[in-house]
């Protein structure tokens, strides 16, 4: 078993698409209804699927609304990395919900917000662990 993929929905997908963009993912074209964009496939990484809220209120039955918890970390391959992409969130006007901080389990950490609310944990390991 292996987790294939994560959701988001978008208000704006361009606005969102943006943002993740800013986190290093890439992504295809839409589809041809603008309703739904996939990130590009990478060996071993789960894609990010983003969908209009219409789409998956009418899959589900109700607004989708994120939680106030993470639903995905991104893992980078450096503390340093995990501080420039916050940086390029903030400067991009952006939330940054929780600035870069060396965790107590051994990561370089932040929390950053897309537009629709949901959060993303931005995470690499520190040297020393």
């Amino acid at each position: 078993m292996k987790l294939d993929a994560v959701g988001v929905v978008s208000t704006d997908l361009s606005k969102t698409i943006t943002f993740y963009k800013l986190l290093g993912f890439s992504f295809g074209e839409l589809t041809s209804d603008g309703k739904h964009v996939e990130s590009e496939p990478s060996e071993g990484f789960a894609r990010l699927m983003i969908d209009t809220q219409d789409v998956i209120e009418a899959i589900i039955g109700e607004t989708p609304r994120p939680g106030n918890h993470s639903s995905f970390a991104v893992n980078y391959s450096s503390p340093d990395e995990v501080d420039d992409v916050v940086k390029k969130v903030a400067e991009s006007g952006f939330m940054v919900v929780k600035e870069p901080w060396d965790a107590f389990w051994g990561q370089r950490y932040a929390v950053v917000e897309d537009p629709d609310g949901y959060k993303v944990d931005l995470y690499a390991q520190l040297e020393n662990h």
